[in-house]
């Protein structure tokens, strides 16, 4: 049983190394940081178990010492446990601590270093931290604790990099000033380097100080010394259109150029926005679900302990595969178990997260919504007994009401819940805000209510110049109900037929 502790870089895709890429492809279970693209964890098969163990801005989501348990005991059930790490796992993380857990448990642990922020936010910004004649040396320090540096020798440094420090750069500046730091000395800020939000702010240690209300730029890397006045004009990396798309079809889309907000949950975004990027549009995420277990594991159990008394199955979202088949595993079980079930999905995606587990659907009615399931099943359904796994709350009643009118039983079982985030990204928000979003899209009514949750009494006005495009009519009807209009709705109800829907309505 091995952790692989793995770095990811500037947080995206683009940024990973081969190993990486390959290490996340094939996890069991996955212990991610902050600052990652959702994207990331899509790398991960269905059926990963996703655990956020994220620190952000001195706010530990889950203690280090909690942290170091769940990689023991993880790593205790499982073949192939993958710590995330922002980055490289190496530079300013907690990695020995985790690493001592873990090999005092007795576990394997492998590190698959990662490119850190620290020397690639400035290259990609067009500053060469060891040009010659300018920078014969670079140190790397974190801001976090200002007050235990020695400042006497960091001083005598002539190229300065900090990780973690926006929150206590005003005093790393005055400490350099006393220090004998020349007052125009260069300074750089870089945040999000690598991402589509990116941004940079140039300067000097004075003008720095003499900015008024200095604008809130965390996460970023930065870059004082002389080095950070003598950038380089780098062509621009256009991360969600790069070049060799530029003289494909996809230049020819009527997406591209367009800036597109996907809102789906967090884990499920990255196959939508890859389709939408290759599409030619820039992509921004603001995930509004979060799918997490029910709030017992009970009814579930119970029913997978009894699937001799059912006839069939119905699985109506990639979701309820995924937990049915996470339990039955917590049970020593695998999907021999539903041998004697017939199996009826609703969608494209239910059947292939199915197919996944060697397991083929019995019955898939033509149109992806549950309510076709009632109205095509392929036999009469009177003396029959069901069994259904769904969302805990805000699931719709209608197949199960169609099925009891008929004369079957249907056991619902809550195998997950789906709940809105707690934040909303505050870059996403801006760009709302600013006007530099063209496209909402929806995939649930949920999506619809969530956005309106975080958002708040500004939902409808944010996006009264935005297009919004709906998955399917229970969700458009949402969207008039809360925001008034909805100006696309997909034919086919699957992301496929959403992408679609975005391609006529540009």
């Amino acid at each position: 049983m091995t952790v692989y502790f793995v770095g990811a870089g500037l947080g995206t895709p683009a940024s990973l190394t081969i190993q990486a890429w390959t290490c996340l492809q094939q996890a069991q279970v996955v212990l991610y940081d902050a600052l990652l693209s959702p994207s990331l964890l899509e790398l991960t098969p269905c059926d990963c178990l996703r655990v956020a163990v994220g620190k952000r801005a001195g706010a530990e989501a889950v203690p280090q010492a909690e942290i170091n348990c769940l990689l023991v005991e993880y790593g205790q059930q499982y073949q192939r446990v993958v710590r995330l790490k922002s980055g490289d796992p190496g530079l300013f993380g907690r990695l020995h601590q985790e690493l001592e857990a873990v090999l005092a448990a007795g576990l394997e642990a492998v590190v698959i270093p990662g490119v850190s922020s620290a020397l690639a936010a400035p290259l990609l910004a067009g500053l060469c931290v060891t040009a010659k004649d300018m920078s014969q040396s670079v140190a790397i320090l974190s801001g976090h604790a200002p007050e235990s540096l020695s400042w006497s020798a960091i001083a005598q440094m002539e190229t300065l990099i900090f990780l973690m420090a926006t929150r206590s750069l005003q005093q790393i500046v005055e400490e350099l000033l006393r220090q004998g730091r020349s007052p125009t000395e260069g300074l750089a800020i870089l945040q999000w380097v690598g991402q589509p939000q990116q941004r940079f702010w140039f300067g000097t240690l004075e003008s720095y100080l003499k900015t008024p209300d200095f604008p809130d730029m965390a996460p970023a890397v930065i870059v004082i010394g002389a080095i950070a006045q003598k950038r380089y004009p780098l062509a621009s990396l256009d991360l969600a259109f790069p070049e060799f798309l530029r003289i494909s079809p996809a230049s020819m889309s009527p997406l591209h150029g367009k800036t597109i907000l996907v809102t789906r949950a967090a884990t499920q975004a990255s196959d939508f926005t890859q389709q939408l990027t290759a599409a030619g549009a820039r992509v921004v995420e603001m995930p509004t679900l979060e799918i997490v277990p029910p709030s017992s594991w009970q009814p579930l159990d119970q029913a997978l302990a009894q699937l001799d008394t059912f006839d069939w199955l119905i699985l109506t979202s990639h979701n309820a595969v995924s937990f049915v088949m996470e339990r039955l595993q917590h049970h020593g079980k695998d999907s021999r178990a539903l041998a004697g079930l017939k199996i009826a999905v609703v969608g494209e995606k239910t059947a292939q997260t199915l197919s996944r587990y060697g397991l083929v659907a019995d019955f898939t009615p033509s149109e992806f919504v549950a309510d076709a399931l009632g109205a095509e099943f392929p036999e009469p359904v009177v003396g029959l007994r069901f069994l259904f796994p769904r969302v805990e709350k805000g699931g719709r009643p209608v197949l199960v009401e169609t099925f009891t009118a008929a004369g079957a039983e249907v056991v619902e079982v809550p195998a997950y819940d789906s709940r809105c985030p707690q934040t909303v990204d505050a870059q996403v928000l801006a760009a709302l805000q600013a006007g530099q979003v063209d496209i909402v899209t929806f995939t649930s009514s949920k999506t619809v209510k969530h956005f309106c949750q975080l958002v708040g009494s500004q939902a409808a006005e944010l996006l009264q110049k935005v297009q919004i495009a709906s998955i399917g009519p229970q969700t458009s009807q949402t969207c008039r109900e809360l925001l008034g209009r909805v100006d696309a709705e997909a034919t086919e109800h699957t992301l496929e037929g959403l992408l679609q829907a975005l391609l006529r309505m540009t």
